[in-house]
């Protein structure tokens, strides 16, 4: 039988929420605007489709998809994170600092 760790469930939870919240970000921003999930996919090159489902947070976002949604919506890709509520803090032997980068053998698998 597979043990998920707390730490690890509670990250998937967060990456799930936060998933609805930025497709409620995007669905506001997208209306506040104007724009139809028509108009706004032919502004980044998807089907509207995809665009309902990055609002219902049934599909994951890329990054370049992001990044093409924050131009196309006129703001910074920060804001489809503005409200999202930060995890605790790891370990701070765990965490990167300029003069220290985490490398690969501080990755957990």
């Amino acid at each position: 039988m597979h043990r998920v760790s707390v730490n690890r469930l509670a990250y998937e939870t967060m990456r799930d929420d936060v998933d609805v919240l930025v497709g409620r970000q995007l669905r506001r921003r997208r209306r506040l605007l104007g724009l139809t999930q028509q108009q706004l996919a032919d502004a980044i090159g998807v089907r509207f489709q995809q665009i309902q489902k990055y609002e219902c947070a049934s599909n994951r976002l890329s990054v370049a998809l992001l990044w093409k949604l924050a131009c196309a919506l006129d703001v910074d890709v920060a804001y489809f994170f503005a409200s999202a509520p930060r995890p605790a803090a790891p370990h701070p032997a765990n965490q990167a600092t300029p003069e220290r980068p985490l490398g690969l053998e501080d990755r957990a698998a």
